[in-house]
């Protein structure tokens, strides 16, 4: 089975400068993207001044459920809440969501961060799906890491296909080795990358045509190029204009990917600040 994926941070339905709403473009975007399931962060569950200021372009349903329309099921996980509205994570499925729950992995009182566990119901199982939001600072995204690893061990069985993504801030990429190590996940953009073996290195030396000592070292030379490519980084996806920072990720555990694109420009830095990753991802048999 396939299944089309997307994460967004979607700036609360704002434009990047003036604040100028954008939901409707932003419906038609998700649209175009053609996703079964959509990962999105920074969603307006509710935002009086916006609906008060914007009456003609603002809907009056949450987001969420505008964004959903009549094409998929609709999570919402209440994250930061204030006098006028609410904001947090959602997730968009085409497949019927069994059952949704928000995690508060806040690390202080000035940013509100959650985690939004999602079960779909899809014709080949159930798949596991967190939408992440992590902080702004190194040692807050540390430990809400280690509470994302232990939600996703408590509530996913071991063998059960699971999909984590969303906005992890994390531009240094110091995450991803805790990740893939504890939840034998898989970033992405890391998926087809295969590491040359003892054997290949046997070859190397063996063939003849490389027996002479500078074709052992050409040949040597070539894998370990090939091993320092394993070191690839996420996609960058910040700002959407010109992407430089790499925050937005997917972790896959149970597929393969197919294929997995970043994006951006003019018409999408209009939209939000990040640029959204679209990947189409097979389920294992």
């Amino acid at each position: 089975m396939k299944i089309r994926i997307a994460t967004y941070n979607i700036h609360k339905g704002v434009s990047s400068f003036g604040s100028r709403p954008r939901v409707h473009a932003l419906k038609q975007a998700l649209t175009q993207m053609e996703a079964d399931v959509f990962f999105l962060q920074e969603v307006q569950g509710r935002h009086d001044l916006h609906a008060a200021r914007h009456t003609a372009h603002w809907p009056e349903q949450s987001q969420q459920d505008f964004l959903a329309g009549d094409s998929h099921h609709a999570a919402y996980g209440m994250n930061a809440v204030y006098d006028h509205g609410h904001h947090g994570n959602a997730l968009l499925s085409r497949f019927p969501i069994g059952s949704s729950r928000n995690q508060d992995v806040s690390d202080h009182a000035y940013e509100a961060r959650g985690i939004l566990h999602c079960v779909l119901q899809t014709p080949k199982g159930d798949i596991h799906c967190y939408v992440v939001h992590l902080g702004l600072f190194g040692g807050g995204r540390k430990r809400q890491t280690a509470a994302l690893i232990e939600a996703v061990r408590s509530s996913a069985p071991p063998d059960a296909p699971v999909i984590i993504a969303g906005d992890f801030n994390d531009w240094g990429n110091r995450l991803s080795e805790m990740l893939c190590a504890r939840l034998h996940v898989t970033e992405i953009f890391d998926e087809n990358l295969s590491k040359p073996s003892i054997a290949d290195y046997m070859n190397t030396i063996t063939n003849p045509e490389s027996r002479t000592v500078p074709g052992v070292l050409s040949g040597l030379a070539a894998n370990i190029k090939a091993s320092l490519k394993l070191s690839i980084k996420p996609a960058r996806t910040f700002p959407a204009m010109l992407p430089w920072l790499r925050l937005d990720r997917i972790y896959t555990r149970g597929f393969t990917v197919e294929s997995a694109e970043v994006l951006h420009g003019p018409a999408w830095a209009k939209l939000s600040d990040h640029a959204p990753i679209v990947a189409m991802l097979e389920l294992k048999s």
